[in-house]
């Protein structure tokens, strides 16, 4: 048994014998697509969004462990405590309200 897929105008070929050919014909677009069953529909969650945004979403994500982010999250996140605690004694000193 055969399945074969022709595409336009393209004649399914004859069985010889005891052979069955199953022979489906596409519209000739679709010779060099991927088919439907395999194409992935890749629903990202920031459809219709720009990549300035998806960007800065992404870095407000690894921002908790990269150094000097005052985390306990990754290798070097406790080195920003001690710029975050001078940044508040700053404010404070102008009188500023604490930024952060």
């Amino acid at each position: 048994m055969s399945f074969l897929v022709t595409f336009g105008t393209e004649q399914c070929p004859k069985a010889e014998g005891d052979e069955i050919i199953v022979c489906a014909t596409q519209p000739e677009g679709d010779r060099y697509r991927i088919p439907k069953p395999l194409r992935v529909d890749d629903v990202s969650d920031i459809a219709g969004g720009s990549w300035t945004s998806a960007v800065e979403s992404l870095d407000s994500y690894a921002r908790a462990i990269l150094p000097n982010s005052c985390s306990v999250n990754g290798s070097n996140g406790f080195t920003g405590c001690l710029q975050q605690a001078l940044q508040a004694w700053h404010a404070e000193r102008r009188g500023a309200p604490n930024k952060r």
